[in-house]
């Protein structure tokens, strides 16, 4: 995790330093450890399947009937329980803390699961995540992968399975096919699925046909027990055996059981045995040949498996595959496979365009990364290498006045002057390819790591950022030189359009903080002025005495600060005056905090006022004692409250002073 410096914010800059815990920090992990278990701790059960339907079945018939579809949107809703508790049934904000930006593809994900636990024929076509490397695909089928091992520890959550069956069948298949209709009658539920193979040649050898003898146990998802979860990635599609996947014969026990079509001689390895009940995860989906692709879809369609020795083996299991987009526009360029297309749900997973996400990815890739552990970082390091990588996923506007700086802002959910959030939305319709190309999140975090290493530095700024991204983009060969000239075009622009901003934002604030008074008596002053307006009075100046008309030129220098327009100054000025009052009849001061957008505008007035302190920050001629400690406080207050260390801090405060100098 990023640590804030003493006094910093958790969202600026951080600190990536992993220091020894004291003993109040090793209790309160023990005692998280413990809350943990007793949540986790789940209670195992062993019988038989006489003892199941009496004991298990009675009280939870439902519960223990729910397809790999249902049982997994069960998790969904459950985890949502206690990640968001306020979400509605419509908004699935899960999965937080891991994902980011990822709102859109993962509400069409929790769309599918919720269709197919209904019943609907969405659950019989496979679903395939399609999205750039580094875009999060792999993330999000982990996450739901650990939420299936976390959900069958609970209560809510117990799996039943056939002691020693290696696919962790339902105990219901045990109910011959006669007595079905009566179970439904009885218990309200219906009964789907055969038993296996194995499970019919080990009812009749080790239990004499006495299925009610047959033992049951709870089950826990694990992926590496391979109880629930199964993956399958090719490694070379030219020689990969679909043995991998359905399995083979076992030589070692042919011996023993005579014949090669035994089933308890079978080798039942394969990736979809270990997924039965749960999750089957497809890696690069389309690499693979033709024949394991029908035999998935088949799978998915009609829940069954056909090995050669064997009749039709029923699975009951969840496949989510992935592919990048190369691999997927080959597999279009096929006219045989659009009957495979019609089988499947195609999820796009593209790249956020949301800089504040992309930083927010950025953050989880270096907390756990040892090169970050004892470097700072300042405030806007990671957010100005974010909205690069965002500009380099945007696409041109056919309108004039929409460059990708603005487009960038409004995705980000900025104002912009001329737009609203409706347009945003429109724009982002009209380019449905954005996201789905330009710079990784991993480009990102190996330059910066590069940085780091290559340096050794203890503190990295923005700027040190930009050009670090610059070196890493001329000497990736992979880039073509006018790729190259265009994304490095793009660092000019986060440099102007964005830091410079900010920047300068964070140091106004701190340099004002220094003038509190001051910009109490301009707040004041303001107030004064406007009531005069407004009544149409003359205001006597404090130092003449004298009488004058109020000074229009001075409101409108503080109010276009804050960009309100000729047209709108009326309106904003009766809204001040309005609060004004409220204040005054509550009993108190009307105060910077009164009024978040004249403070802004206070504040951006004093900046422009006192930047002559700034630039004793740079100058040649040796600055007197009062401007070194308004210098050294502005510093501090930057270290303190804005996330800046002191090597950060010192920059910023050059930087700064440069650009004043160039206005």
């Amino acid at each position: 995790m990023a640590l804030p410096r003493k006094g910093g914010r958790t969202h600026k800059g951080c600190l990536m330093t992993v220091h020894g815990n004291s003993g109040g920090g090793h209790q309160k992990f023990l005692d998280s450890l413990a809350a943990f278990t007793k949540e986790h701790q789940a209670r195992y059960w062993e019988g038989t399947f006489g003892t199941f339907l009496e004991e298990i079945v009675s009280q939870r018939a439902a519960a223990v009937s729910r397809t790999s579809h249902q049982y997994l949107w069960d998790m969904l809703r459950w985890r949502r329980q206690w990640e968001s508790q306020d979400a509605e049934d419509g908004e699935f904000r899960l999965f937080s803390h891991e994902l980011f930006g990822m709102e859109e593809p993962l509400r069409r994900v929790m769309e599918y699961f919720k269709a197919a636990s209904a019943g609907s024929e969405v659950g019989r076509r496979l679903l395939l995540l399609l999205g750039p490397p580094s875009g999060g695909k792999s993330s999000l089928v982990i996450l739901l992968k650990r939420g299936l091992e976390e959900y069958s520890h609970t209560e809510e959550g117990a799996l039943y399975g056939i002691k020693g069956c290696p696919l962790h069948e339902s105990p219901l298949h045990l109910i011959p096919h006669t007595l079905r209709a009566e179970f439904r009658d009885t218990y309200g539920v219906e009964v789907i699925g055969e038993l296996c193979p194995y499970c019919r040649a080990r009812l009749e050898h080790e239990f004499e046909r006495d299925f009610m003898t047959v033992p049951v146990e709870r089950i826990f998802i694990s992926e590496a027990d391979r109880v629930g979860v199964g993956t399958y990635a090719p490694h070379d599609p030219t020689t990969a055996d679909l043995a991998d996947l359905i399995g083979s014969v076992d030589l070692s026990k042919v011996s023993q059981y005579g014949d090669e079509g035994d089933p308890r001689a079978w080798s039942w390895s394969g990736a979809v045995y270990a997924a039965s009940r749960g999750l089957l995860e497809m890696i690069e989906i389309l690499k693979v040949k033709r024949e394991f692709l029908y035999l998935l879809l088949t799978l998915t369609q009609e829940k069954n498996v056909k090995v050669s020795r064997f009749p039709l083996i029923y699975l009951d299991e969840t496949i989510i595959a992935h592919t990048n987009l190369a691999e997927f526009r080959k597999f279009l360029q096929e006219s045989e496979n659009e009957a495979l297309l019609d089988r499947m749900v195609i999820v796009q997973v593209p790249y956020t365009l949301n800089y504040k996400d992309e930083a927010k990815i950025y953050r989880k890739l270096i907390a756990a990364a040892p090169t970050f552990r004892e470097v700072h970082l300042d405030p806007h390091a990671l957010e100005v290498a974010a909205v690069f990588a965002v500009l380099s996923r945007l696409k041109p506007s056919e309108r004039e006045d929409l460059d990708l700086a603005k487009k960038a802002k409004l995705y980000a959910g900025q104002d912009v002057e001329g737009f609203t959030p409706a347009d945003a939305e429109r724009i982002r319709a009209e380019a449905p390819d954005e996201g789905l190309s330009g710079i990784s999140p991993r480009f990102v975090v190996n330059a910066l790591s590069n940085a780091i290493s290559t340096s050794e530095a203890k503190s990295l700024t923005s700027m040190q950022v930009l050009l670090t991204l610059k070196d890493a983009i001329e000497a990736d060969a992979r880039i073509d030189p006018k790729q190259k000239r265009t994304w490095i075009d793009f660092l000019v622009t986060v440099r102007k359009d964005f830091y410079n901003h900010w920047v300068k934002e964070d140091v106004h604030k701190a340099l004002f903080a220094s003038f509190e008074e001051e910009a109490q008596a301009l707040l004041d002053k303001y107030l004064d002025e406007v009531e005069a307006s407004l009544d149409k009075r003359e205001v006597i100046d404090p130092i003449t005495g004298e009488s004058r008309e109020p000074d229009a030129r001075f409101l409108r220098s503080v109010e276009e600060k804050i960009g309100v327009s000729d047209a709108g100054k009326l309106s904003f000025r009766q809204e001040v005056v309005r609060k004004a009052m409220v204040a005054f009849k509550r009993g108190e001061k009307f105060t910077l905090e009164s009024h978040s957008r004249l403070k802004e505008a206070v504040e951006k007035y004093l900046f422009e006022e006192r930047r002559d302190v700034l630039r004793l920050v740079t100058s040649v001629a040796r600055p007197d004692e009062e401007a070194r400690e308004k210098i050294a406080a502005v510093e501090q207050r930057l270290i303190d409250e804005y996330g800046y260390d002191t090597h950060s801090a010192r920059e910023a405060l050059n930087y700064v002073t440069t650009l004043l100098s160039q206005e």
